[in-house]
């Protein structure tokens, strides 16, 4: 009998508890891990609020590991959703092959690159004096098992598209549970410091790296990873690399944003404004990991249902997942409202940073209840195909006002100004994505421009045009140019 994928039958509120609940529980434990990683390291009386420095300013480094993971696995299951949507299950594991071997090229290049020029790197980012040997310690370590956490994070996503959530919750949970345990024994109980605490990461992350590659060689997948496809075809490369394209440019303006922002907290906020801003980041890893398993789970969602062309669905889908995030952020907000020394002072004890934290956390936060939509909205047109649409909307935050606001808004305002300068940069990223989020979603399948991904085994910029009112025989031949009815085609790209 014919495998029926249920992405593009069950019901869509099943299917995204199915799909979302696992990725939220997955990313709560992820995002949980490193959290405790802060507590352990913020509570040691060997390392304190420098260990917890050098956590926050080696962060934009790791953010560019996880950006490799995502540009890759995203990507790739992206396109593997949108074959497997065509019916065309032969090049979706052409494109799970070809994900695989460019992750390992991908880790290994970063693995490199990072042992030979780590001290240029950390001075980079604004690693401090007082912070260096700490820094060090942690990111030499960290860079040797790159490899493992770009292949486990990258594969991971594909988990997900080939039908299996619960799967890809339980590696997510496998890696942090071994972490977790590991942590205070290295830290603690060995006395290694910081050097522990990249070990267990870097060990945690191995063990994961090998549970997802095996699921794709035994018999639990529906798809499977074979030797064939492991060789690299250009056309397909670039596809892959183009539909992870958003994401990777929204985690390398990341980077950019925190190298700036920790900048301007040394010149403003000395190193206890750096080690108070890792506490705000862990609190945003709370609160915005769940939204973070949401877009995760109605991704595949959306790129079957959009190859099947069953817009209903993806109106739906899309819809449900906006309204969730938007109530998720919310209780985020209110915890930290009602809650915010209690929750602050588990990372840390010292009079100094909590105060900082405290003050800081109240501007940096302020709009964040309006988060949620902008992350999902502004990947539905990612999980469409829509690269351009999706990367300008990804970067819109960061890039477009985030960063111009980080650089301007403390000159003039001092302190209060960098701080402000989130809220300020929420506000209009949200006004922009909502502008074009109702714009495609109006017209999604009105005459609608779908873009046809692969013809004959390659990759081609044709496109196929969807009239409403009609459907289009399936051999009729169409001119990749020609233009049905010019004043009704739409195109978010």
């Amino acid at each position: 009998m014919e495998y029926v994928n249920p992405l593009g039958e069950e019901k869509i509120s099943k299917l995204l508890v199915k799909f979302s609940v696992p990725a939220i529980v997955g990313m709560l434990v992820n995002a949980f891990y490193n959290i405790v990683d802060r507590m352990y390291i913020g509570n040691s009386a060997d390392l304190g609020s420098y260990g917890l420095g050098a956590i926050t300013i080696v962060f934009p480094i790791m953010i560019i590991l996880i950006a490799m993971g995502i540009l890759l696995g995203v990507g790739g299951a992206t396109l593997f959703s949108i074959r497997l949507g065509e019916g065309k299950p032969d090049q979706a594991e052409q494109a799970l092959g070809n994900a695989l071997t460019l992750l390992v090229i991908g880790g290994l290049t970063f693995m490199i690159v990072g042992q030979i020029f780590l001290r240029p790197i950390l001075l980079l980012v604004g690693t401090s004096e007082s912070i260096m040997p700490y820094a060090v310690e942690y990111m030499r370590i960290i860079f040797f098992g790159g490899i493992f956490q770009v292949v486990g994070m990258g594969m991971n996503n594909f988990i997900r598209a080939d039908g299996n959530p619960k799967m890809a919750m339980l590696t997510m949970l496998l890696g942090a549970g071994i972490n977790i345990i590991l942590d205070p024994i290295f830290i603690f109980g060995l006395n290694m410091g910081m050097s522990g605490a990249a070990l267990a990461t870097a060990i945690a992350q191995g063990i994961s790296c090998i549970w997802v590659v095996a699921y794709f060689i035994g018999k639990r997948s529906n798809y499977k990873l074979k030797r064939k496809y492991l060789k690299l075809k250009f056309n397909i490369v670039r596809k892959i690399t183009t539909l992870g394209m958003p994401e990777f440019w929204m985690q390398l303006a990341n980077s950019l944003l925190n190298i700036i922002l920790n900048k301007n907290l040394i010149l403003y906020g000395g190193d206890i404004a750096v080690s108070s801003m890792g506490v705000i980041n862990s609190l945003m890893m709370m609160f915005l990991m769940p939204v973070i398993g949401i877009r995760q789970g109605s991704q595949p969602i959306i790129s079957f249902n959009f190859g099947a062309k069953k817009y209903d669905r993806v109106k739906a889908t899309i819809k449900i997942a906006i309204a969730v995030a938007t109530i998720m952020t919310t209780l985020g907000y209110i915890a930290i409202k009602l809650f915010p020394q209690q929750i602050i002072s588990l990372f840390n004890q010292e009079p100094e940073l909590i105060e900082f934290s405290l003050y800081a956390s109240e501007r940096w936060l302020l709009l964040l209840p309006i988060v949620g939509f902008q992350i999902i909205a502004s990947n539905f047109f990612q999980a469409i195909g829509k690269s351009k649409s999706a990367l300008f909307l990804t970067l819109t935050r960061q890039v477009i006002f985030l960063i111009p606001a980080l650089i301007v808004f403390p000159n003039l305002w001092g302190l209060n100004g960098l701080l402000y300068a989130a809220p300020f940069a929420d506000f209009f990223s949200f006004i922009v994505t909502g502008i074009m989020f109702c714009f495609c979603i109006k017209n999604l399948g009105k005459g609608m421009v779908v873009p046809k991904l692969e013809q004959n085994n390659e990759m081609a910029d044709t496109t196929e045009v969807i009239d409403e009112k009609e459907v289009i025989n399936e051999k009729e031949v169409i001119n990749e140019k020609e233009v049905i009815n010019e004043k009704e085609i739409y195109s978010g790209n």
